[in-house]
């Protein structure tokens, strides 16, 4: 018999939370099966990606041209941002319903105070949207935690209570494009070496919280949490996780992408009301349920989530230039997620089942 050891849970496998005493054998074999899992998941998610451009380029030859992928890789980088937010919230086994009203309410705000302060820098601006939203984000995790309510019930309260709150400050009022520095518009349009710079954004957050959440013992943690989740949190307690602080910080941290979404929103469309950013909450979590992303948490990658939300806008995008009628659109949209979602419960049934295998053949040869 291997002497058991301490070791940390791996990012994206759902193991033992850090510090628990596990079976180095049986935790280093599930590891590679749920590793290898995940990696045919989003290598099919790649596949199936080129499937679509390329059977989408060939009925319509204008969808490869190439302002009509970079317009499609724009609007898919804000979702992209927002993604790797909530990928950290469905980890620990919860959910964030509110970040589209996060992102209306920091993408005027950020715009009103440019359009106000013309020579004031727009880092300022794209600051104070992320505040906003951390802020937002903090409230959620305060009353999911320290209030013990349901994630799903605070984040559509908040949902509503934030959207209304926009309306309020709005008062009605619209900025345009004609009412924001050049130099903030060009944040939405410029590129760096060629590169459009919200995709860089876009590029940097994701990569960050792969490392992050992959690397880091704060990263692994949030998986053992939405791991411990399904049996009451009892295993992250005994193994001494501050669950609850963890997961107050996954809120903030997906608020305030949402926020630094909002203010990308504004740069990019250059137009904002009180009704920017409605539906971007389904957009979000269907891109992270289609990218692997588990919701009964602990399970999926910040980069998984990432090639879902490309996929998603790809699909979407190709309907509309093959002249889809709306109701397919959503129709197929909505088909995707529900595969994908059986897909997840596949994944993890073969998991358990090979978990169980070896754990059985180890005890007979023991």
């Amino acid at each position: 018999m291997s002497t058991p050891v301490s070791t940390p849970a791996p990012a994206g496998s759902g193991a033992s939370p850090s510090g628990a005493p596990v079976d180095e054998p049986r935790r280093s074999g599930g590891r590679r099966v749920v590793d290898k899992l995940i990696r045919a998941r989003e290598l099919g998610l790649i596949v199936v990606l080129a499937a679509i451009v390329l059977i989408t380029g060939i009925l319509e030859p204008a969808f490869w041209n190439a302002d009509s992928l970079s317009d499609t890789v724009l609007n898919v980088a804000i979702i992209a941002v927002m993604t790797a937010g909530m990928t950290l919230v469905i980890v620990t086994r919860n959910i964030d319903l509110s970040v589209g009203s996060i992102l209306a309410l920091s993408a005027f705000l950020c715009g009103d105070l440019l359009a106000k302060n013309p020579d004031m820098p727009w880092i300022v601006g794209v600051l104070l949207a992320v505040v906003i939203g951390a802020a937002c984000g903090l409230l959620n995790g305060v009353l999911v935690t320290w209030g013990r309510v349901p994630a799903l019930v605070v984040t559509l309260g908040t949902m509503y209570a934030l959207r209304g709150v926009a309306f309020l400050v709005t008062g009605g009022r619209q900025i345009n494009a004609q009412d924001l520095p050049d130099s903030f518009l060009k944040l939405g349009s410029g590129s760096v070496l060629g590169v459009p710079t919200l995709i860089l954004v876009a590029l940097v957050v994701i990569i960050i919280f792969w490392f992050v959440t992959r690397d880091f013992a704060w990263g692994r943690q949030l998986y053992a949490i939405g791991s411990s989740g399904r049996s009451g949190g009892h295993a992250a307690k005994l193994a001494g996780l501050k669950s609850d602080r963890r997961v107050t910080q996954a809120f903030v941290i997906s608020g305030a992408l949402a926020g630094l979404g909002g203010a990308m929103f504004a740069a990019r469309y250059g137009t904002v009301d009180a009704t920017a950013g409605q539906g971007y909450e389904l957009r979000v979590i269907g891109a992270a349920v289609v990218g692997g992303v588990a919701i009964a948490g602990g399970s999926g990658s910040v980069l998984g989530a990432a090639i879902g939300a490309v996929v998603l806008g790809t699909i979407q995008t190709a309907l509309i230039v093959l002249k889809i009628d709306d109701f397919w659109q959503q129709a197929a949209v909505g088909a995707l997620i529900l595969v994908a979602i059986a897909l997840d419960r596949l994944i993890a049934n073969q998991s358990e089942a090979l978990l169980r295998q070896r754990s059985a053949r180890r005890r007979t040869a023991a």
